[in-house]
């Protein structure tokens, strides 16, 4: 019985062969070679999108930031296949180009870029790079971009949108503020560390050790320092001692301790509102606290001189 049905068997295929279309041949042949060619398309492209990490890879870790000129910025930028996001801040940092803000912008980039760079969090999904103006011109002219610096993110797939070029004008360009739009951009949450500048404090130390050398060397002949009767006599010519007279000049120095404070106020105001460097704004913070502090203190002792029994100072009595 197994011998006759394997022949029975062998004469249906070939009756089913038979029955086949002749157009069909090469119709399935040419689908067999069509998905080869897709099979090594993607494997090219994948092949390309690694070389490109890989690259960006290496250059990340000589430095945070890669400079780019046109044929680097069409081959990782602009061209497919890219899995990542980029950065991009558009400058013109030579001399020649007296761009003040763009030298800021870059420190403050800097800083951001190193603050990724360094951080446990760091991958292949978010570069930083660079596009100066003397060394990509004919990127500048693709754009259609006429200033810097600029701040742009270029997404893994797709066209930058209005919201990937940041609004330096409105914002600034500290970088926690450019931490927190890439943050809106790339979902890549970027904590900012900054260097730490002892310029501050290493002025008032200097201050205060040339002071206390003047005071050391001058020491047999500060006499006045000490002079009661002389800080009576100042106190007595122009501030009255009561509270129902006021001299002229009595006036004068009070308006000129008001303004004093006023002015430590505005300082104060401008030191945690304002996003340049940090070590000036650390000596205008204390600056402006010691103003405050000192006329204050100067005016509330004015005022206890006056309103004898008044039971409050601070630092002067």
């Amino acid at each position: 019985m197994g011998t006759r049905g394997a022949p029975s068997r062998r004469r249906q295929a070939g009756r089913r062969l038979r029955y086949l279309p002749t157009g069909s041949f090469p119709f399935l042949l040419l689908l067999l070679l069509l998905c080869i060619q897709l099979g090594g398309g993607q494997k090219k492209k994948e092949n390309l999108l690694a070389e490109k990490v890989e690259q960006l890879m290496e250059w990340s870790s000589r430095r945070s930031i890669f400079r780019m000129n046109g044929d680097k910025f069409r081959k990782f930028i602009k061209a497919p296949p890219r899995n990542y996001s980029m950065i991009v801040m558009f400058t013109a940092l030579q001399p020649q180009r007296q761009c003040s803000v763009c030298r800021q912008a870059n420190e403050e980039y800097q800083i951001l870029a190193n603050s990724w760079r360094y951080s446990s969090a760091f991958c292949n999904k978010l570069f930083f790079s660079m596009v100066d103006y003397d060394e990509g011109t004919d990127v500048f002219q693709q754009l259609n971009m006429n200033s810097a610096p600029t701040f742009m993110h270029f997404p893994p797939k797709g066209r930058p949108k209005r919201a990937d070029t940041f609004d330096l004008q409105r914002i600034g360009f500290a970088a926690e503020q450019l931490a927190k739009w890439i943050a809106d951009r790339t979902d890549v949450h970027i904590r900012v560390f900054r260097p730490p500048n002892y310029s501050g404090t290493i002025a008032l130390a200097l201050l205060v050790s040339l002071v206390g050398g003047l005071l050391y060397l001058r020491r047999n002949n500060l006499e006045f320092i000490y002079n009661k009767t002389g800080w009576a006599m100042v106190s007595l010519s122009y501030i009255h001692g009561s509270s129902q007279a006021q001299f002229v000049a009595e006036s004068h120095i009070i308006l000129v301790l008001n303004a004093a404070i006023t002015m430590g106020m505005v300082l104060l105001n401008e030191a945690a509102t304002s996003k340049g460097d940090v070590g000036k704004r650390r000596i205008i913070c204390l600056v402006g606290l010691g103003l405050v502090v000192f006329f204050f203190s100067f005016l509330l002792s004015i005022f206890r001189s006056k309103y004898h029994g008044y039971p409050y100072s601070f630092l002067i009595k």
